[in-house]
């Protein structure tokens, strides 16, 4: 997919700032919609879905939390969360809560572009060929379809969370490094942000463990990284 075949959803009430976005990201052949409002946001993904939201935390009415909330509620979309706000506590909510990404104001122009296409990369990767590369009764993955199951129901992951499973399964019982981790889920742009790894190990335990406090699969070796435990799948090589 092109750039001049994605279109994004800017929900933000700083109209200002969304007309540089706007006018920046427009020029380098996105197709570009605004929205100055949570609802107004809501409205205008619901008519018409784009293919990625860049959402402010801070608007009057209902903040992009609520907005990011509803959104994941109902759609996959890939979401970049904007905030004045560059503390901790406000990074950890935002992907806990479903973003894929989150930019600190005042932010560069090239910089969120870098943004958009590393979220939308992560979202289009070409699939692999399809087969099972676990079963073990409660816990299915299966490549290609990317499909993740979890006592035969399907589960409901992000393009991001996906990749991080899938990592970690295909290389079952060996240590993968968060370095590893962040340079082939995120890409080079996000070296040394262990944050995100640590936050979707988090998301991920909560969607596919039998008891996310007591971690079947992914078990956290401290200091170095992050470890699948399964064994051998069951079935063949999907048709």
């Amino acid at each position: 997919m092109g750039k001049r075949d994605t279109r994004l959803l800017i929900i933000d009430d700083d109209a200002r700032l969304t007309d540089a976005m706007t006018l920046f990201l427009s020029r380098s052949g996105y197709g570009v919609e605004v929205a100055h409002s949570g609802m107004d946001g809501l409205a205008r993904f619901q008519a018409r879905p784009p293919h990625l939201v860049i959402l402010d935390v801070m608007m009057p009415g209902m903040d992009g939390w609520d907005v990011c909330r509803r959104l994941r509620d109902q759609a996959n979309v890939p979401i970049i969360m904007l905030t004045a706000r560059d503390s901790e506590n406000d990074r950890v909510m935002g992907l806990r809560m479903g973003a894929d990404d989150y930019v600190t104001k005042p932010f560069s122009l090239k910089e969120l572009e870098a943004r958009v296409e590393a979220v939308l990369r992560r979202a289009h990767a070409p699939p692999e060929p399809s087969r099972v590369i676990h079963d073990d009764g409660y816990l299915r993955l299966e490549t290609g379809s990317m499909q993740v199951t979890a006592e035969g129901r399907p589960v409901r992951l992000t393009a991001t969370e996906r990749r991080l499973l899938f990592l970690l399964a295909q290389n079952t019982e060996r240590v993968v490094a968060i370095d590893e981790i962040l340079r082939l889920v995120w890409g080079p742009e996000y070296d040394g942000q262990s944050d995100y790894v640590k936050l979707y190990v988090w998301r991920l335990r909560q969607k596919v463990e039998p008891d996310p406090a007591a971690p079947r699969y992914i078990h956290t070796e401290r200091g170095l990284g992050y470890r699948f435990v399964g064994r051998a799948p069951t079935a063949s090589p999907a048709a």
